[in-house]
């Protein structure tokens, strides 16, 4: 025998169980918390202010206007002269125009304020009494409160056919007018949607145009902390060897020490430009294109001398036939170069280092190699001491569809790998990525 026959057997049914009970109660005092909850927000410009007050003054001066002058008019000879509807019913149009004003901010509180101030005022024979109503209903679908506006519609239509069990019977609402008023109530809310989606695509259009703003300004931040990283790093890595120098040569080889200070200044003069350059691009402060072409394999000549200040010897090799290289190709290489020759002068403790340039018609292969003490069993992409410099490396290969590979070499030194395409087909889909 199943538990269907028990008693209290319905107790242990899914649909009675404490558990959702309790569901239930926490459903119900949290769709209260959001009935209570204002979601909406004040105007924020100005602008909506101004925009939000003219539409409550056009709205009151239109429905206690026409009401007064409407209990002025004869609509027939046989119908008696209707009365003005009163101050009490002027003070409830003006009333609901003005809630108005906090339309947006509570939008179903507004909407049941002036559903009662219209019924109310239409009882005291007010003639013109739902523009306030149309506007408050058409915020409320706008801001997603379909109950609370349907629910206006239905006591709305119920207060202008009442009572709605003798429609049709003389004396009363007729059929034509009951289906026109629906027709006409439906139409509304098929209005308010169309607004609200319309809305809702203006506002996910300028969230989308807001987040491309962030991440272009993100790519921007990175582009730069490269260039600031790439600048300072190589300087002051050649300014500290020699400034080592110097404090050991100072006593004993004063012409070397005099040597590597003259170094010193010229190179903390260079990096003072370059420093100026990229900071100038930040601030704008001429607003105007720098006057100095941006730094590309034209001037690995610099490099070479700059390494060779801080005891590197550098051979550099080419293979293939020179190109031409877009700008954004050349400044990457420029600062890949750059960064290896730093990172060979700081961490390889190597005396010499080569450059090799492969120029083919899809790509610029560099390689970057040293004879320093690098240990076989180093975590491959990393150097001692090094911070975000074979980070930055890999960022500029990979925007332009590239790779970069950087690690020890089996027989001692370190090595950095990186191929960039010439390509804007290939260019673009790494910039994608």
């Amino acid at each position: 025998m199943d538990g269907r026959g028990l008693p209290g057997a319905r107790a242990h049914s899914g649909r009675h169980t404490p558990s959702n009970r309790l569901g239930a109660r926490v459903r119900l005092r949290r769709w209260l918390a959001e009935a209570r909850e204002p979601r909406g927000a004040w105007p924020r410009t100005r602008r909506e202010w101004t925009v939000d007050a003219v539409i409550a003054a056009v709205v009151i001066a239109i429905e206690v206007g026409g009401s007064h002058a409407g209990g002025s008019w004869k609509t027939g000879q046989s119908l008696p002269l209707t009365p003005n509807p009163g101050v009490p019913a002027y003070l409830l149009l003006a009333s609901g125009g003005a809630a108005l004003l906090a339309r947006r901010r509570y939008p179903t509180a507004v909407l049941a304020f002036v559903l009662v101030t219209t019924l109310w005022a239409q009882a005291l024979q007010a003639q013109l009494v739902w523009f306030a109503l149309i506007v408050a209903f058409l915020t409320a679908v706008v801001a997603r409160r379909r109950a609370a506006a349907i629910a206006s519609l239905v006591v709305g239509y119920l207060a202008s056919v009442q009572p709605p069990w003798l429609i049709g019977r003389t004396g009363h609402t007729t059929v034509s007018f009951a289906l026109e008023l629906a027709a006409g109530l439906v139409f509304l809310l098929i209005v308010g949607e169309l607004i609200r989606v319309r809305s809702q695509r203006a506002a996910m259009l300028r969230h989308s145009r807001e987040e491309e703003r962030l991440r272009l300004a993100g790519e921007e931040r990175m582009r730069m902390a490269r260039d600031l990283h790439d600048v300072v790093a190589h300087n002051i890595s050649v300014i500290n060897v020699q400034a080592n120098t110097a404090l050991h040569l100072m006593d004993r080889q004063p012409e070397r020490a005099q040597s590597a200070l003259v170094t010193i200044n010229e190179i903390s003069k260079q990096a003072l430009v370059e420093l100026r350059s990229v900071l100038g691009v930040l601030r704008d402060v001429d607003g105007a294109p720098p006057l100095t072409p941006a730094p590309g394999l034209s001037r690995i000549g610099e490099l070479v001398d700059t390494a060779a200040a801080a005891g590197l010897t550098v051979q550099v090799t080419q293979e293939g036939p020179q190109a031409t290289l877009p700008v954004d190709v050349d400044l990457a290489a420029y600062r890949i170069v750059q960064e290896a020759l730093t990172n060979s002068a700081r961490h390889s403790g190597g005396t010499n280092a080569a450059v090799h340039l492969g120029y083919d018609e899809h790509g610029l292969l560099i390689e970057v190699a040293d004879d320093g003490g690098a240990r076989p069993d180093r975590p491959a992409g990393r150097s001692e001491g090094s911070g975000s410099g074979i980070a930055g490396m890999t960022e500029r290969a990979a925007a332009l569809g590239g790779t970069l590979d950087a690690g020890p070499r089996p027989d001692g030194g370190f090595r950095v790998r990186a191929w960039l395409p010439l390509s804007g087909e290939s260019r673009a889909s790494g910039a994608r990525q």
